[in-house]
């Protein structure tokens, strides 16, 4: 019974701590926007008519798949405590793939193998352009986060080169690949305008979410991210997990640049990056690193995107208005986490230092009387007198205690 109530609370807290800084970011940039003179109001309005009534829905539901496949991507490399974020430009190394090669493969292929030869090129394309960072960080501990930065940037510099090169459409000026028909595009679900993308990435959510749950190998990559040390120690390869971890990840991010070409671009331009993993990176947290949690939290930022555009422009706002709630949500984030994990241990939510310079001047003088049997250690008979040239400190001794902070006097 205990142990079931216990499981409870986690869970509302765990619940509370996701909702909260989104709760908290929202009230903040209304507070933002009323301060730069334009109705809040009036934005949250916009973001629920342009991303939810009508058919606009749909359209958020467009930008949610390649939105989850990330997140999923993320899930891999964060729970086995790596940090991929060269995200864009695996993302854009994967849609060069289907938007380079796709107009080829259509023509020369049935467009269902031709699909299949695109996301099978993207996944490995995406895989192998994690093995420096891998292989650095497995075999000689380097910090990846800069490993992978780096690697993004060439990525990304590598895919405007190839759209402005070799994939470049003769028949326009403008730097973009071909235009890929419509007809061998990915097929909307029956009845919408969303492509089956979609069902995609929520498939490999659900796949993730088993296999971190309920198989060996989500076991064995939880125990190497809580220690790698651990996880030698019961015959995990570390060098293997890091490899195959940051390939995974690296895998389904590119994949899920090619969804989005073929689900709904059909061509890519040079100089485009939508920075989506930048834009999921804090729902991937405030769901705890569970793929099926991040489905509902992602759904919140596509919304979020497809109508707070219009509705920021409505607003005589900027259209990075968005990147601040965001970035207020990480925020929040970060204090809901750190306020939790006190409240978890029952320490203060101050820290030692700083709790002793602000309590300080509501700390009344102490008296010679507890001032002296601080200093000794031992408790003063009452009768005893206490003289006021005593001296401030007493001999220190192999048994006396050493005086509690508080003790001491300005």
């Amino acid at each position: 019974m205990r142990a079931e109530q216990s499981r409870g609370r986690a869970a509302v807290d765990g619940l509370v701590r996701s909702i909260l800084p989104v709760i908290l970011a929202l009230i903040v940039a209304g507070l933002i926007i009323l301060a730069m003179g334009s109705n809040p109001l009036d934005f949250f309005a916009g973001v629920w008519t342009y991303g939810i009534t009508g058919t606009n829905w749909q359209r958020s539901l467009v930008l949610m798949a390649p939105l989850v496949i990330v997140a999923v991507g993320l899930i891999i490399a964060f729970r086995g405590q790596l940090w991929n974020l060269g995200y864009n430009g695996q993302y854009l190394l994967g849609a060069v793939v289907a938007s380079g090669f796709g107009p080829y493969l259509f023509a020369a292929l049935p467009a269902w193998l031709a699909t299949i030869v695109i996301f099978l090129g993207a996944l490995l394309v995406g895989a192998v352009w994690s093995l420096i960072p891998a292989i650095l960080k497995a075999r000689y501990g380097t910090n990846e986060i800069i490993t992978s930065l780096v690697m993004s940037f060439i990525g990304v510099g590598i895919a405007n080169l190839l759209i402005k090169g070799p994939f470049k459409d003769p028949s326009t000026p403008q730097p973009q690949t071909a235009v890929i028909p419509d007809d061998q595009l990915l097929p909307y679900i029956p009845g919408t305008a969303i492509h089956i993308g979609l069902l995609i990435a929520i498939v490999l959510a659900i796949v993730a979410q088993f296999v971190f749950t309920r198989t060996s190998f989500g076991l064995r990559m939880d125990i190497f991210g809580a220690s790698p040390k651990a996880a030698r120690h019961v015959g995990i390869n570390s060098t293997w997990m890091v490899i195959l971890l940051f390939a995974l990840s690296s895998a389904l991010i590119a994949f899920a640049g090619a969804v989005d070409v073929l689900g709904q671009y059909s061509y890519q331009r040079a100089n485009w990056d939508p920075h989506y993993g930048d834009a999921v990176m804090p729902f991937v947290f405030l769901a705890r690193l569970s793929p099926l949690a991040a489905i509902p939290l992602v759904a919140f930022y596509a919304v979020l995107a497809t109508g707070g555009t219009l509705a920021a422009q409505q607003a005589g706002l900027n259209v990075d208005f968005l990147l601040v709630i965001v970035g207020l949500i990480l925020i929040f984030m970060t204090i809901t986490e750190y306020v939790g994990e006190k409240r978890r241990l029952g320490q203060s939510y101050l820290p030692p230092g700083l709790r002793r310079t602000l309590l300080r001047p509501f700390q009344g003088t102490p008296s010679p009387r507890a001032s002296a049997q601080e200093r000794v250690g031992e408790p003063i008979p009452p009768d005893t007198p206490v003289s006021e040239s005593a001296p401030e400190t007493a001999p220190a001794t192999a048994t006396d205690p050493a005086p509690a902070p508080e003790a001491r006097t300005s």
